[in-house]
């Protein structure tokens, strides 16, 4: 269960531009950094999953998700990162910190895939979501009849996995969400289907919606050119 302190993690999804000079250098010395990366980041000891966002958004080309115990943990593998020579060529564009804490709307314990250690899927849609204040305002009775109606619309489509993780605090939205999902027109029509609900009327913030490809780190940075 996510309330357990084994399973208390923070987040981190840094997402990168490449600069052109990357596509000059020799094959070679791509497909070595491949492997530096690849090294550092699997001997970090932390959770991570790596996706492509090459050609679907205009600022950013890749994503790495990382989930530790600590901040800390999460600084020292970017660190580390950056020394190596495909960091030299990475320009971070967006990053967002988050952690995992209990629903208080939840009908039961919820486990977050990616701590769990799911299977992924193909994509992950990952966005800043922030609620009005007039939302925290209402009474929790208010606010569960309404959550209760948004769970209701989720469980209908069962093979879409979310992973909310918490941001108040510690970064400017209020949550961090992450869709898992096979198949995005899918995910689409759950949207459509939420913002039906009572509840989108006390949404502030959920963009930018950024739709990410899952690839293994060498094939990942081997499509970067």
């Amino acid at each position: 269960m996510e309330g357990n302190d084994d399973e208390k993690y923070f987040f981190n999804f840094s997402f990168f531009q490449i600069d052109p000079k990357w596509r000059w250098m020799a094959d070679l010395a791509k497909e070595e950094s491949a492997k530096e990366v690849e090294n550092v980041i699997k001997n970090s000891g932390i959770k991570f999953r790596t996706y492509s966002t090459l050609g679907l958004r205009s600022d950013a080309d890749f994503l790495f998700w990382f989930a530790a115990k600590s901040i800390e943990e999460i600084q020292s593998v970017i660190s580390k990162l950056y020394l190596t020579v495909f960091g030299k060529y990475i320009i971070p564009t967006q990053t967002y910190v988050s952690c995992t804490r209990p629903s208080i709307y939840a009908r039961k314990g919820r486990t977050i895939a990616f701590v769990a250690g799911n299977e992924s899927k193909k994509y992950v849609v990952v966005y800043p979501f922030t609620k009005t204040r007039e939302w925290y305002l209402l009474s929790k009775e208010d606010r569960q009849k309404m959550m209760d109606e948004h769970i209701d619309v989720s469980q209908k489509y069962p093979d879409i996995v979310l992973n909310t993780t918490y941001s108040f605090g510690i970064d400017d939205q209020d949550f961090m969400l992450a869709f898992e999902t096979d198949d995005l027109r899918n995910f689409q029509d759950l949207i459509m289907d939420l913002r039906e609900t009572k509840v989108s009327a006390y949404v502030k913030v959920d963009t930018p919606m950024l739709v990410c490809v899952k690839k293994d780190i060498i094939p990942l940075i081997g499509s970067l050119g």
